[in-house]
């Protein structure tokens, strides 16, 4: 037993060399190849924002973008449980096609994944409406 354990383990050290696909030499050079630190171009900057939609001019809808961005937007800009987002004009042509009044009525008492004055009972119901015809004024 005690001359086998040599041997088998000798046997061991040739047959796992057997395996190599390349000698050594040329393994420990591509090992050393791929530790150094590869010098990649710069990737593009990317593209800027879309800028911010001017402020609207009536006043009415200046109130609506106030409320819609003191809160609506955290939902409808990311697009969360399918709110449709601003300036969608597919998404929003159906709704609009609805009519404002039931635009406003779902927003009140709220529809789908969006709850009441979206959440905030705070907001009067002319709030809710301004912040609808905002929306409706630039998803068009």
């Amino acid at each position: 037993m005690k001359r086998f354990l040599p041997l088998l383990t000798l046997g061991l050290v040739f047959l796992g060399g057997c395996g190599l696909e390349k000698p050594p030499a040329k393994l420990a050079e591509e090992i050393a190849k791929a530790d150094k630190p590869k010098t990649e171009a710069a990737a593009p900057a990317p593209a800027a924002a879309p800028a911010p939609a001017a402020a609207p001019t009536d006043p009415i809808l200046a109130a609506g973008k106030t409320v819609y961005d003191g809160g609506c937007n955290a939902c409808h800009d990311a697009g969360m449980m399918n709110a449709p987002k601003p300036g969608d004009k597919v998404t929003w042509a159906p709704r609009i096609a609805k009519g404002e009044e039931t635009l406003v009525k779902n927003s009140i008492n709220g529809i789908l994944g969006m709850p009441a004055k979206g959440g905030n009972a705070a907001l009067t119901d002319e709030q809710i409406t301004n912040a609808v015809k905002y929306l409706i004024s630039i998803s068009k």
